[in-house]
């Protein structure tokens, strides 16, 4: 059976399975597809990672012990590599040490095979959630940071001092500019990033 879609099209809630052992990734993939979670299986981090899209959502289901890059190897290199989903760690010969370190490292659960349905299912829910809440961050990021490139160089240094908790007056001195003119910047760049108030500027400066 070829668990590995082809297609480049995204796929949304997907679980990524990473292990060397065919018949654990079907039987997986089996498992998560009769309850209605999409499922996709690679024999290799390095197979995974390179078929890896940025728009894809959901988690990784990833073998600690795998041939060539480890999996908690993996795990180190992920960020790099640009790919933020949640892992869920699995392993028939785990140790403390390696426990330690990839929970340590942000993983969100660590099963040992063999683990139960319900425990995959429990931990694949959280993660899914973990990602959701990650993806809406990262849109909201990118919402933020298109509101920001719309302003002037001269609006982009009101709205650094602004944040920083400097009063206009203190602004205008910094700039030497007119308080006057200190409150037509502000007033514009508070347009154009959306801002009800300096709280919701905060908030957004934040983000970025």
């Amino acid at each position: 059976m070829n668990t590995t879609a082809t297609s480049d099209k995204p796929i949304r809630e997907t679980v990524f399975i990473v292990d060397d052992d065919p018949s654990i990734c079907e039987g997986l993939v089996n498992l998560l597809e009769s309850v209605g979670i999409g499922a996709r299986s690679y024999p290799s981090a390095e197979s995974f990672a390179k078929e890896w899209n940025p728009a894809n959502a959901g988690c990784l289901l990833l073998d600690a012990r795998l041939p060539g890059i480890s999996g908690v190897e993996f795990q180190e290199q992920m960020k790099k590599s640009g790919i933020a989903l949640p892992v869920i760690f699995m392993t028939a010969h785990g140790d403390v040490p390696m426990v330690r370190k990839v929970m340590k490292s942000g993983a969100v659960e660590f099963l040992v095979k063999p683990f139960q349905k319900e425990e995959l299912l429990q931990a694949v829910k959280h993660a899914f959630t973990l990602d959701h809440m990650r993806r809406k961050a990262e849109d909201l990021r990118n919402v933020v940071q298109a509101r920001l490139e719309t302003l002037t160089e001269r609006e982009r240094q009101v709205m650094d001092l602004v944040t920083a908790g400097l009063t206009n007056k203190e602004i205008a001195e910094q700039l030497c500019l007119s308080v006057v003119t200190i409150k037509l910047y502000r007033g514009q760049m508070m347009r154009k990033m959306q801002a009800g108030s300096l709280a919701d500027l905060v908030k957004m400066s934040e983000k970025l």
